[in-house]
């Protein structure tokens, strides 16, 4: 894969805040703009029905390959309701 060097204006404000949350979650900045672009540009993904606050939260977290969502619920209710 090739990388290309890519200049964005941005409030200084939204910047620290950028660069706190990544220093925080262990990742770099660049690798979060990328997965958000990659995100919003994914054909795969319909997210024309979400929200827009949810649409801001995509690309935000990382889950492993083999999380299996139906599961983690299942145990979740399963510790809620015992």
């Amino acid at each position: 894969m090739m990388t290309t060097k890519l200049t964005l204006t941005v409030e200084k404000s939204v910047i620290e805040k950028a660069k706190f949350y990544a220093k925080e979650t262990g990742r770099s900045l660049s690798e979060i703009v990328e997965d958000y672009l990659v995100t919003i540009t994914s054909e795969e993904d319909n997210t024309s029905n979400l929200s827009p606050g949810l649409k801001k939260l995509l690309g935000a977290v990382k889950l492993p390959k083999d999380f299996d969502e139906e599961a983690e619920l299942r145990e979740y209710f399963e510790k809620k309701h015992l």
